[in-house]
């Protein structure tokens, strides 16, 4: 019996767990030599050491036959202990046992890395190190149409930006994914990075902002509160913590509230906005916020008069975010709309718990039966678009 039944499931958020040198290996001709390695100071990794070659010691098990098969311990191993996690050959099984018709997939270590060579002085290696990662991206999801491969733009150059999504189109993109912290010298809605959301919109692949994408969360200052360091998840202190969870849909907020109040998504209707794995008890406020904005300065900026609807109108119509399991889902629903808020089981990553389709059920009780429909699939079917593969079941 797979792990998800009695309904259609689209996981809007599952991850690889890349080898250390998978951006070496992945890099186009004359650019190995200078990508970095992954997950230095990772799992099981202490800071600063050398990383230590997961893959590697996890295969003898992963190629046992019984290991794979053992569905009581899917939900229950996790990162690069997890069936297919890091070998493509294996997530297939993976998302059979799993049980459901479609995942997108993101990196694991790759995104924190990405933003800071796109805010860095070297924008030709920021931009090698995208395609790597698209490379690899490819790859990994290559091996089954259920596995949705997330690809990478970086927005600080414009017209590399449009290139670079015209690449990922092409190479089989499901989803574009923009780091959520402002390009270094221009704002994310600046006109000149109108053809790269055209290139988006015009594909039908939608434009998502994971956690991981905005740099710096916060000011470490607000650690230094003299006492020991916190373990988080994994039991080290170079993950998230509950300071700085506070923090994490700040970016995305910000980022796409400047695309609603420039007028981006108006231009591009057919656009649409992912926010994942970034939580959810903020929307309902937001939103709110985002109208108050636009009463309080309407009457001034001609920019809020040409918009086609209020803020929040806008974000029911083409913004789509998932919450994690153990926030409250269906007082999020009630309070935003049934539109926004999609599933994601956050699959091998320790943060999505031992069983979150339990958790995400019990808060889904009492919301009628269209908009649990709405939340385990019909979001995100309508987040991709055409993009969606024709023979996945919708």
């Amino acid at each position: 019996m797979t792990y998800a039944t009695g309904r259609l499931y689209h996981d809007a958020d599952s991850h690889i767990m890349e080898p250390h040198d998978w951006l070496q290996t992945h890099a186009e001709d004359g650019w190995s030599d200078r990508m970095p390695l992954l997950g230095t100071s990772a799992i099981g990794s202490p800071e600063g050491a050398p990383p230590i070659d997961w893959p590697s010691q996890m295969c003898p098990l992963h190629l046992d036959p019984d290991y794979r098969s053992d569905e009581s311990q899917l939900m229950l191993r996790k990162n690069y202990e997890a069936v297919g996690s890091f070998e493509r050959d294996h997530r297939s099984q993976a998302l059979d046992q799993l049980g459901f018709a479609s995942q997108f997939v993101y990196n694991t270590w790759t995104s924190s890395v990405l933003q800071a060579a796109e805010h860095g002085p070297d924008l030709d290696l920021a931009y090698a190190m995208a395609d790597a990662h698209n490379n690899g991206m490819a790859h990994f999801c290559s091996v089954d149409e259920r596995l949705l491969p997330v690809l990478y733009v970086a927005l600080a150059d414009p017209v590399r930006a449009a290139d670079q999504a015209s690449r990922a189109v092409a190479a089989g993109a499901s989803a574009l994914m923009i780091a959520s912290a402002c390009p270094r010298t221009h704002s994310p809605s600046h006109i000149d990075l109108e053809p790269m959301w055209a290139v988006a919109a015009e594909a039908g692949v939608p434009i998502v902002m994971h956690v991981g994408g905005a740099g710096q969360l916060l000011d470490p200052q607000f650690f230094a509160n003299g006492r020991p360091k916190v373990a988080d998840f994994h039991g080290g202190a170079e993950n998230f913590r509950s300071i700085d969870y506070m923090a994490i849909p700040v970016n995305p907020m910000q980022t796409t509230a400047t695309l609603i109040i420039d007028g981006v998504l108006d231009r591009h209707p057919n656009l649409r906005i992912g926010i994942i794995e970034q939580g959810g008890s903020w929307l309902p406020g937001w939103m709110r916020y985002l109208d108050s904005a636009y009463a309080a300065f309407r009457k001034n900026e001609e920019r809020l008069q040409e918009l086609s609807a209020p803020p929040s109108e806008i974000v029911r119509r083409q913004v789509r975010v998932t919450p994690y399991p153990h926030e409250d889902t269906g007082w999020i629903i009630r309070n935003s709309g049934p539109e926004i808020c999609m599933f994601s089981s956050d699959y091998p990553h320790t943060e999505g718990g031992r069983n979150p389709l339990k958790r995400f059920n019990e808060s889904l009780e009492g919301c009628s039966e269209e908009e649990v429909d709405r939340f385990y699939s019909h979001n995100m079917i309508d987040l991709m678009g055409t993009s969606m593969p024709s023979s996945l079941p919708v």
